[in-house]
C-alpha cells in the first residue's frame, strides 16, 4: 500500500513523525562529523569518551544543556528573549519538509517549492536580531545588527543564483528542477554553485563569515545571555540550517537523487544524502581552512564579487535558454 493510499490525517501525521525524526537526527550526525573531521584535520582525536569513538559525545552535550539553569537577563525584553530560540530553529524545520529527498519523498509538495524554501530560511536570523535586541545587552545587540546586515548583503547573491538554476530547468518546483538537471549543468551552473554556495556559508554566520558570534570581540554575539536549552536551541538551529542549505544546493546543483537506479525512492534518497554530506563536509572544511574575515571584507565580497558574478550568470543562463529553446 502508497502512503497516499493511507487517510489523510494518517498520511500527514506520518510524514510530520519523519520530517521531525530527520530534523533532529541530521544535524546531530552533521555536529558529530564536525567533532571528528575538525580533530583529524587538526591532528587531534576529537571527543572521545562518549560511546565508541565518540559518537555519543552531542548526546552528552544535550544532556548537559538540560541540566544548567535557564537564566533571563533583568535588563531583557523577556517575551522577545524567550521567543527568539524558536524563531531562529523553527523555520528550518518548515523548509526540510518541502525539500524533496526522491521523486517520491517529500514531506510537502508545495507550488513554487524553491521560494517557499527560500523564503522559510530567510525568517531565521530574525531570531537572531530578536535575541540581540531583546538580550539588554550591548554586545548582543552589535551581533544582531551585524546578523542582519549579513543577511540584507548575501540574501541577493543568494536568490539570483537560486533564479539562475529555475531559468534552466523553466520551473520553480524543487522536484521540477531536478527532472530537469543534467550533468552538464555543472560546468553551465558552476558560477552559480559557487556564489549560493559562500552565500549559504554567510547567512548561516559560519566561519569564516561569522563576525556576528566573533568570540573574540563581541563575547558571543546575539548569543551572549542564553543559558540551557534556549541556546542549545541556537546551536540546533545552526547544523538544522547547514543540512538545509546543504540538501537544498545538491537538488539545485547536483541533482539531487539523480544517479544509479536512483529513480527507486530508497535509492534517490540516499544519493541525495551522500551528496548533501559531501556539502555539508565542505562546509565544515571552510570553517578549518579560513580565517574570520573582517566586517568591511565581508560586505565587499558580497556586493562587489557575488552580486557581479550572480547578475552575469543570470545573464549567460537566459542566453543559454533562448539559444537551445
Amino acid at each position: 500500500m502508497m502512503l497516499t493510499d493511507l487517510p489523510l490525517l494518517v498520511e500527514v501525521a506520518l510524514k510530520a513523525v519523519v520530517v521531525l525524526a530527520a530534523f533532529l537526527t541530521l544535524p546531530l550526525a552533521l555536529g558529530q562529523l564536525e567533532h571528528k573531521l575538525m580533530g583529524h584535520m587538526q591532528g587531534r582525536l576529537g571527543p572521545m569518551e562518549a560511546g565508541p569513538h565518540g559518537i555519543l559525545q552531542l548526546v552528552a552535550d544535550g544532556i548537559k544543556f538540560v541540566q544548567k539553569e535557564d537564566v533571563t537577563p533583568a535588563a531583557a525584553d523577556r517575551h522577545v528573549f524567550r521567543l527568539a530560540p524558536a524563531v531562529a530553529l523553527i523555520p528550518y524545520l518548515v523548509a526540510l519538509a518541502a525539500i524533496p529527498f526522491s521523486a517520491a519523498w517529500v514531506a510537502a509538495e508545495v507550488p513554487a517549492s524553491l521560494l517557499f524554501v527560500l523564503a522559510a530560511t530567510s525568517v531565521g536570523v530574525i531570531g537572531t536580531l530578536m535575541a540581540g535586541w531583546g538580550s539588554g545587552n550591548k554586545y548582543s545587540l552589535l551581533g544582531g545588527m551585524r546578523a542582519g546586515a549579513q543577511l540584507v548583503s548575501y540574501e541577493l547573491p543568494l536568490v539570483l543564483s537560486a533564479a539562475s538554476v529555475a531559468l534552466a530547468a523553466g520551473t520553480l518546483s524543487l522536484t521540477g528542477i531536478v527532472e530537469a538537471w543534467s550533468w552538464w549543468w555543472l560546468l553551465w551552473q558552476a558560477p552559480a554553485a559557487f556564489v549560493f554556495l559562500v552565500a549559504s556559508v554567510a547567512e548561516l554566520q559560519r566561519t569564516p563569515f561569522d563576525a556576528p558570534i566573533a568570540d573574540a570581540e563581541i563575547v558571543f554575539g546575539a548569543f551572549t545571555e542564553y543559558t540551557g536549552l534556549r541556546f542549545a536551541f541556537f546551536l540546533l538551529a545552526e547544523y538544522a540550517g547547514m543540512v538545509v542549505m546543504a540538501v537544498l544546493f545538491t537538488v539545485l546543483f547536483l541533482g539531487g537523487w539523480r544517479g544509479p537506479w536512483g529513480d527507486v525512492a530508497a535509492v534517490g534518497a540516499m544519493w541525495t544524502l551522500v551528496k548533501a554530506t559531501a556539502v555539508g563536509a565542505l562546509f565544515l572544511w571552510m570553517r578549518v581552512a579560513w580565517p574570520r574575515v573582517r566586517e568591511d571584507q565581508l560586505q565587499r565580497l558580497a556586493w562587489l564579487v557575488l552580486l557581479p558574478i550572480g547578475l552575469l550568470q543570470l545573464a549567460i543562463t537566459a542566453a543559454g535558454v533562448v539559444v537551445l529553446s
